[in-house]
């Protein structure tokens, strides 16, 4: 049986989330080639806040001690919302049941916040991504012309309404 981790992201070293990054969307050159810069400051910016902003607002998932990817959110609008940044499986682990997981796992520790819903942008080039959002209750709320890639296709915005049991 397959034992599956979710560890904090100061365990890794730097250049670990722009690495999967480049992995994960290895399957569009144009991905690349226009995300580079974003990706590495993204990686900057969360192993030079590990503590107070990566350890808490994201983690790595492992399978059997292997790497598979990672998720981050940004909790800065709650208690309106919280965003999820990039969720992200590595190549070899797609289509095996474990980006559902990590994001299952990201929506428990969200609901810790207790925002009124979780949000998260899309393109349409991210069809996996999509079906992933929407078997664990995300819903399509608006689909927005994408200008600034549009190789990607166009943004798609998904909510997922978390009840209050207050």
């Amino acid at each position: 049986m397959e034992k599956i981790e979710f560890k904090k992201i100061s365990e890794f070293k730097k250049g670990t989330l722009y690495n999967q990054l480049v992995d994960a969307y290895s399957f569009h050159t144009d991905c690349k080639n226009n995300w580079e810069k974003q990706w590495k400051e993204y990686d900057d910016f969360f192993y030079a806040n590990q503590k107070n902003i990566a350890d808490k607002y994201g983690f790595v998932t492992l399978v059997d001690k292997e790497v598979v990817g990672h998720i981050s959110w940004d909790p800065r609008k709650r208690p309106q919302s919280v965003s999820i940044g990039h969720n992200c499986i590595l190549s070899k682990w797609k289509g095996k049941g474990y980006g559902k997981k990590q994001l299952e796992e990201a929506i428990r520790r969200i609901k810790e916040y207790k925002p009124k819903k979780i949000i998260v942008t899309t393109n349409e080039i991210t069809i996996a991504a999509q079906k992933n959002y929407e078997s664990v209750g995300f819903v399509k709320v608006k689909e927005r012309k994408n200008t600034e890639y549009p190789f990607a296709g166009n943004y798609i915005d998904y909510e997922l309404k978390i009840e209050s049991h207050e």
